[in-house]
């Protein structure tokens, strides 16, 4: 039997950056989206102080930003009483399910629901989903 083959995340080129987020998000949204990210580090996680983010695609239609830093993250979130130490790429995977999340929650899409289902499923993949899906619940 074979098992099924495990989601891979890509980094975006610099070259394909601009046109990443108007395809996810729409022109309409795609600002905000990228705003939303950062707002919702900037809550969950008293180490980050902004700075570049890599943009990560899925081979399942999903779609992630993470801060290029190389240190370990603190990440807490109000709502459910979490708190863990993630890397910063499974930081940038928890802000953006938030922003997902909100936008979900406002715009009431199809698209959005997707984008977050496919970004959970590649976290539940991941080496630290315990963290992801314990500060995303």
């Amino acid at each position: 039997m074979k098992l099924p083959s495990k989601i891979v995340a890509t980094v975006v080129p610099e070259g394909e950056r601009l046109s990443v987020l108007p395809d996810i998000f729409g022109f309409a949204q795609m600002l905000r989206a990228e705003a939303l990210a950062y707002g919702w580090m900037s809550k969950l996680s008293i180490d980050y102080t902004g700075g570049y983010w890599h943009y990560y695609k899925l081979d399942n239609g999903g779609f992630y930003m993470a801060p290029d830093i190389d240190t370990p993250m603190r990440i807490s979130c109000d709502g459910n009483g979490w708190e863990a130490i993630v890397s910063a790429d499974v930081a940038g995977m928890i802000a953006t399910l938030f922003m997902i999340g909100q936008l979900c929650h406002e715009l009431q899409t199809e698209a959005m629901a997707e984008a977050y289902h496919a970004l959970l499923d590649f976290g539940t993949e991941h080496a630290e989903q315990a963290a992801i899906l314990n500060l995303v619940d």
